[in-house]
């Protein structure tokens, strides 16, 4: 039977790997999911379902009650030794060897099923957790990108007010510029809605007060090589395991099953009790009679177990089938995650050279309002393909993560 010491082993070993790509300050987010696992109720609803099952292991560890009967006699009847009054039994039934060990087995599988639950649940919530926090990271990189352009923004507003001075530029410029800015603050605005509509869903998967502030990491590196992937752990996930588990309690039922299926026994004893009248003489009279018993319970009628047996049978064929069905979604998923996590990489590279183009370009631009050519039409255009590559480069960046996330899931 396993334990919450085991448990915690395995969550620790996967908290390990989980973060091996992040930089050393994204130990706040390591400590957020401990602080998740420690407080969640969702967590301590599937421990206390493990404690349940396991002690059910206990429960089972019994005899049939001893049952105990007494009568008096209303007509006493009359015997050569006196008069027969009352009469106390009692028997105790056995089940057939083996017959409780084979129920402390199936209660122990029963829970060994229970334990996977917890597993599992600790790793969706370790996803929910990071995935939760990098949608943070997003929404508060974006908000930086956005004043970082809106600044952008002012300082070209500026070159062009110094441009109407000499009559190289019209007011037209500058309030084009003006209702671009208006627009980027209108994003950031919506953004930072979004992050506190974030932020409690964060706090609530830790179980605390949903306007605790959050510390989120300044900013996401992408790894310079991706990690080794062995697809062949998925066949180890937790979610497969329980179907492992569920078999072998089928297994264990049918043991019982046929432990049930034999005969039980019994043993105990009669007690009459006489009282001698006063015309019986010989040496034997008032004698009470102790009478030792034994009965048998025989199944003769035990179609029920024959169609038990059948039932254990078709129920393995099904988990059998479920089992090869989750581990087909699973291994769905893991290639997905692959490929979008390749892909990431490919739009975050990308965006680094669509940037420097941005940025040479803009470059360009300022070289130009030194010899009084500048055209801020260009200008706005290069700020909002400026502004699109940032966006994409931080979007792709937390594509990279999220699917990092899931494919430690689902192998880890």
């Amino acid at each position: 039977m396993k334990n919450n010491n085991y448990i915690v082993q395995k969550v620790v070993l996967l908290l390990g790997s989980l973060f091996f790509v992040l930089n050393v300050q994204s130990q706040e987010l390591e400590t957020y999911i401990k602080e998740a696992l420690e407080n969640s109720p969702e967590i301590q609803k599937f421990e206390l379902q493990y404690h349940i099952a396991s002690e059910k292991v206990n429960e089972v560890n019994t005899l049939p009650n001893t049952e105990f009967s007494a009568g008096y006699f209303v007509l006493e009847p009359e015997t050569r030794t006196g008069t027969q009054r009352f009469k106390v039994s009692a028997k105790q039934m056995l089940p057939w060897f083996g017959t409780i060990t084979s129920r402390e087995n199936y209660a122990s599988s029963l829970a060994d099923t229970k334990y996977e639950d917890v597993v599992i649940a600790k790793r969706k919530l370790m996803v929910s957790v990071s995935q939760s926090y990098y949608k943070l990271y997003v929404n508060k990189a974006k908000q930086a990108i956005l004043i970082e352009n809106s600044k952008l923004l002012k300082t070209y507003e500026t070159l062009a007010l110094k441009s109407i001075e000499v009559g190289k530029a019209s007011a037209v410029d500058v309030f084009k510029l003006q209702m671009r800015q208006n627009e980027l603050e209108q994003l950031r605005q919506v953004l930072e809605q979004q992050y506190l509509s974030e932020q409690t869903a964060f706090n609530n998967l830790l179980n605390r007060e949903k306007d605790i502030q959050i510390e989120v990491v300044d900013a996401l590196l992408m790894p310079s090589k991706d990690f080794e992937i062995t697809s062949s752990n998925l066949g180890l996930h937790p979610e497969l395991l329980k179907y492992d588990k569920l078999f072998q309690s089928v297994e264990q039922s049918e043991f019982l099953n046929q432990k049930e299926s034999n005969p039980s026994f019994g043993f105990g004893f009669d007690y009459i009790n006489i009282q001698a009248g006063p015309d019986i003489t010989f040496s034997e009279k008032g004698k009470d009679i102790f009478m030792p018993t034994v009965s048998l319970s025989i199944p003769i009628f035990n179609k029920k177990y024959k169609s038990k047996t059948k039932q254990n049978e078709l129920q393995q064929q099904e988990i059998e089938a479920q089992k090869q069905e989750r581990y087909n979604t699973l291994e769905t998923l893991l290639d997905k995650a692959i490929n979008d996590r390749s892909s990431a990489r490919i739009s975050y590279d990308t965006q680094v050279k669509n940037l420097q183009q941005a940025k040479d370009a803009e470059d360009i631009l300022i070289r130009s309002y030194e010899t009084g050519t500048i055209d801020f039409n260009d200008v706005l255009d290069i700020q909002e393909l400026q502004l699109k590559f940032q966006m994409n480069q931080v979007e792709a960046i937390y594509n990279y993560y999220i699917q990092t996330t899931s494919i430690h899931y689902l192998i880890q």
